[in-house]
């Protein structure tokens, strides 16, 4: 069976893929790849290359899709299936790119805690039972990674690049998935991934926000066993 390699969001780690780890570990080999050391999409994207299989099944969630999109586009032969989640292919707007130096400003100065609770968080998530859960795991990720961590990857945001023409020249199978209630990757950006990707499947999780591996994970399992063909 091909690896799966699962590429985390921003200031998250293998906890926001915990059930889909339950779930497809008895299945197929599975790498979490973290993208927590450079400041560059690029440089994380090469990164992720030197380590992982030689040819691999690929998912990404929020940035973690964002950096799989430059994993295909430095290395298309190495990656077998192509999974991306609440992202977005664009480069960053500038107003996006000016609002995170306040906040960069303020994670050193001692404040991760309070930028995570006041200014990320509220956009995360759907209404519902485990919300609360979900923004406690969130918040344990994002202060176990720390502020380095913080900084480096909103630099590599602010500077990432486009990628439709990534998106056009893809031809292996491609799950193109999100959250319905995701206000930060909205509607729009999914169906123009769908669009882009000849033949990519779109699902769209009800109940769910930015963050549907933990939101509504039973669907997700799902959606990723008909992606990598596993019953």
């Amino acid at each position: 069976m091909t690896p799966l390699v699962l590429l985390p969001g921003m200031m998250c780690d293998a906890r926001l893929y915990g059930p889909q780890i339950a779930a497809l570990s008895g299945r197929v080999p599975l790498h979490l790849a973290p993208i927590t050391d450079h400041a560059t999409v690029e440089a994380l994207a090469a990164d992720v290359l030197d380590k992982a299989p030689p040819k691999f099944a690929l998912a990404g969630l929020s940035m973690g899709g964002i950096v799989a999109m430059e994993i295909v586009r430095q290395a298309p032969d190495r990656v077998s299936r192509l999974a991306l989640l609440d992202t977005n292919p664009r480069a960053e707007l500038d107003e996006v790119k000016q609002r995170r130096e306040p906040q960069i400003g303020k994670v050193r100065a001692g404040g991760l805690r309070e930028v995570m609770r006041d200014e990320l968080k509220p956009n995360y998530l759907a209404n519902g039972p485990l919300r609360q859960d979900v923004l406690e795991a969130c918040m344990a990720m994002a202060l176990d990674l720390g502020p380095e961590v913080f900084e480096r990857q909103s630099r590599a945001l602010q500077t990432r690049p486009d990628q439709q023409e990534t998106l056009q020249a893809l031809t292996v199978p491609t799950l193109i998935l999100m959250g319905k209630e995701d206000r930060l990757c909205p509607l729009e950006r999914h169906e123009l991934m769908h669009a882009l990707v000849d033949g990519s499947d779109l699902r769209i999780v009800e109940q769910a926000g930015h963050l549907p591996t933990l939101e509504q994970p039973e669907a997700v399992n799902a959606a990723f066993k008909t992606w990598l063909d596993i019953q």
